[in-house]
């Protein structure tokens, strides 16, 4: 097969269609036979240029092509195959057909159009006209009538790289962490380490630098089992941040589905190439995987980073708008969004599902993930604008032999019709319990701080159902039991929102170095700043929530409550991990929670890729107390199944037991009836859990939510003592022997605290 070369081609040479028998090439750019397989879906197409790109500062764009034409196939597929074309070669498509953009169509072949299945990327985008397909102004907005623009994108837009496959992981090399022993971890690549002292400095904020022995110990010493790292795929920044001279730090901008992100590798292997940000992605999941730890990814399917009908033209949006993007069916111009980022991908469309698949199996076989966390799940079900729990994506996720034996979590929203899902999801997808959080933040912030205003909080029961497990979302389905209690993904913070110590130090979003004027993140956040708003002088030698506010040159307010507002905060932090660790269900803790981390206020620091956002490892005596504390929980947690169940309460006395497998009580140890679920006044709850079923200790958890000490009547059990092993009130988890305490005792509990018991039986 012969190919013609000058340094900016244009009329393209002929590719002749390569057929094999029985071979019909994958998706994307392959190695294979001495040159390279190609395939791009395009179905509107009226032809489809490969092109091969040198650097050459003497063009106008900066590349030299080479263009290649492919040959059209079934199904709206374009293929050829280019002899003698190896690793490293950068490759774009340009797309000819029809401009109509009221039909939704957007051919443009100025444009140079990023591979969807590209497995590398390489360069930078730059904010310019040439990157949008309708020709703009000098402001970037579109000129009247939608012409097409005749500017070239080359010089101006990421390229995607040719690398070799790397080879499957094997199954053996991975840990599978079993549910039940499962504590997620959200963190993201830079933000982990960026600051972290036992990582050397030419590592810090990157994938070698996660997987570090100083990152790994970190993550061993707490006790969590799977990282769960916000996105790593290649991502673009959204144009209003660049205009503002900020960027996606968070990464919910996806360009490229099956490309790690190159910004986070280390210098050297950015300078080495695609091939080596690829082996250092693999070289990280292979650490963590020795370490025991299980990497989950923040998978973001759900939109592109093309933006609404208004943005660039990068990749889909060229290649076949209509067939991947969600459009008005009574208007195929206007783009549907559902996901609030101006676009939302067609999951109705066979290639939008397989590309999805072959995404996550890849990630999967080649790189060695063990699981997902998916960004708007809603969107992924969606058949159009409805949702379905059959949706054949989420099927096909259910039946993969490789995808269904991984990790799947849906972040169960959107922001269409009928977005919220949580716990509508089939198994063996886990959800990420949003009910859980705001009952956890309501009963120990929110509530208190109405009560300290002279109101009356909620009542009991949403906090109890949300401690056992959240049968109301995950106890029903086609199967008896429904998915049971660990499909519920219980976290109190997540990457969006206050960190813990916010949660207790401001009653009010700060999120002015975001540009937006303090509009943007919510305000639905159920904290309680405890009297004032922000730092305060510590007043004591531990310190307290907002002291990396002041060490950020925040000034502290002085105020006569200074010592007693923080040792409220304190033990508001402690309350919140400890209600997150200790009920039933898979835990989730945000990265620098067990440390105490601050971003000043700010609930929403997706662009804000500085000292806001990473975690700061300087750790006043506070914040060693609450990581020795958080530590002592996983432990409990691990060593303690009772602490785990797997299918929920009965409420019954099994076979050859002495107690019902859950039993609620209040303050003086009576059965909570009807009355008192449904008192607002009530702030004492006791949960006590057979730990028979199990072959462990019964769990006694004691929560007083109110501003006062109360006294509190231990119930009975199966006949044995109690040993108390945690208390919310200690600053630290007490190294000697456990308080223990006879059925019937009356112990009094300090304001808003909780406690743990084990019952030991003889």
């Amino acid at each position: 097969m012969s190919m013609t070369a000058s340094s900016v081609c244009t009329t393209p040479a002929a590719i002749a269609a390569e057929r094999v028998a029985g071979r019909a090439p994958a998706l994307g750019a392959h190695l294979y036979g001495g040159g390279l397989d190609v395939a791009v879906f395009a179905s509107h197409a009226t032809a489809v240029d490969l092109c091969l790109l040198e650097e050459d500062r003497s063009s106008p764009t900066g590349f030299s092509e080479r263009r290649l034409a492919l040959h059209r196939t079934e199904h709206g597929v374009w293929q050829g195959h280019v002899p003698g074309v190896g690793a490293g070669q950068r490759y774009g498509f340009r797309v000819h057909g029809r401009w109509d953009p009221a039909a939704g169509l957007r051919h443009n072949p100025a444009k140079l159009l990023l591979d969807p299945y590209a497995r590398a990327v390489t360069g930078g985008f730059e904010l310019a006209p040439e990157v949008y397909g309708h020709a703009v102004d000098e402001h970037l907005t579109p000129l009247p009538g939608l012409e097409p623009s005749t500017l070239d994108s080359a010089g101006h837009v990421r390229h995607g790289v040719v690398v070799a496959e790397p080879p499957v992981v094997p199954a053996d090399a991975r840990p599978h962490t079993p549910w039940e022993r499962t504590v997620v971890y959200e963190a993201h690549v830079r933000g982990l380490t960026e600051r972290l002292p036992g990582v050397p400095e030419h590592l810090r904020g990157t994938y070698a630098g996660l997987a570090h022995p100083a990152t790994i110990a970190h993550l061993r010493e707490l006790g969590v089992t799977a990282v769960e790292l916000l996105p790593i795929h290649a991502s673009n920044d959204e144009p209003f941040l660049l205009e503002r001279g900020l960027s996606n730090y968070w990464g919910y901008n996806t360009l490229g589905f099956f490309a790690a992100e190159p910004r986070y590798a280390t210098a050297a292997a950015q300078a080495q190439g695609p091939a080596a940000v690829l082996e250092e992605v693999r070289g990280m999941v292979h650490l963590l995987h020795e370490a025991g730890l299980e990497v989950i990814l923040d998978v973001v399917y759900n939109h592109t980073a093309e933006g609404g009908d208004g943005g660039p033209s990068l990749s889909w949006r060229g290649l076949d708008n209509t067939q991947y993007y969600l459009h008005d069916d009574g208007r195929p111009a206007r783009l549907v969004d559902v996901t609030g980022c101006g676009n939302s991908l067609d999951f109705r469309r066979v290639r939008v599902m397989q590309m999805t698949l072959d995404s996550l199996r890849y990630w999967t076989e080649r790189i060695g993930v063990d699981g997902f966390r998916f960004d708007l799940a809603t969107t992924l079900g969606r058949h159009g604008t409805e949702f379905t729990p059959e949706h054949p994506l989420l099927v096909a996720l259910a039946t993969d032999p490789v995808l269904s034996r991984t990790k799947l979590i849906a972040e169960p929203w959107d922001v269409g019709p009928g977005g919220w899902r949580t716990g509508q999801f089939p198994a063996p997808m886990a959800d990420w319990n949003d009910r859980f959080r705001d009952a956890v933040r309501t009963f120990w912030l929110s509530d208190p701080a109405t009560g300290a205003a002279g109101g009356t909080g909620g009542d009991l029961r949403d906090l109890a159902t949300r401690l056992a497990g959240s049968a109301d979302l995950f106890a029903h389905g086609p199967l008896p039991g429904g998915r049971g209690p660990l499909a519920s993904i219980n976290y109190v913070t997540a990457h969006d929102g206050f960190t813990a110590a916010d949660l207790v130090t401001y009653d009010h979003k700060h999120n002015e170095a975001n540009g937006e004027d303090n509009r943007d993140g919510t305000h639905d956040n159920r904290s309680w700043n405890h009297g004032v708003e922000g730092p305060v002088a510590p007043g004591d030698e531990r310190g307290g929530p907002g002291d990396a506010a002041r060490r950020a040159g925040r000034t502290p307010t002085v105020h006569e409550r200074g010592p007693d507002i923080l040792l409220r905060r304190r033990r508001s932090v402690r309350n919140l991990l400890g209600t997150l660790l200790l009920s039933a269900g898979t835990p989730m803790i945000t990265a620098g929670d067990e440390l105490g981390r601050s971003q000043l206020g700010n609930n929403n620091g997706y662009c804000q890729d500085n000292e806001i956002s990473w975690v700061d490892w300087q750790l006043e005596p506070w914040q060693e107390d609450l990581l020795a504390t958080t530590r002592h929980l996983l432990r409990l947690r691990r060593e303690h199944p009772v602490l785990r169940p797997a299918h929920f309460a009965t409420g019954r006395t099994a076979e050859g037991d002495l107690i019902a497998d859950l039993a609620w009580f209040r303050a003086d140890a009576e059965r909570m009836d009807s009355a008192a679920w449904h008192e607002s006044r009530a702030r004492v709850l006791q949960m006590l859990r057979s730990g028979h079923a199990v072959g462990d200790c019964d769990l006694l958890l004691v929560l007083n939510g109110s501003l006062a000490a109360q006294d509190v009547t231990l119930p009975q059990g199966a006949g044995t003592d109690y040993a108390l092993v945690w208390d919310s009130a200690w600053e630290r988890p007490s190294a000697g022997e456990p308080q223990v305490l006879a059925p019937g005792s009356v112990t009094t509990m300090e304001p808003l605290t909780m406690r743990a018991y084990l019952g030991r039986r003889s």
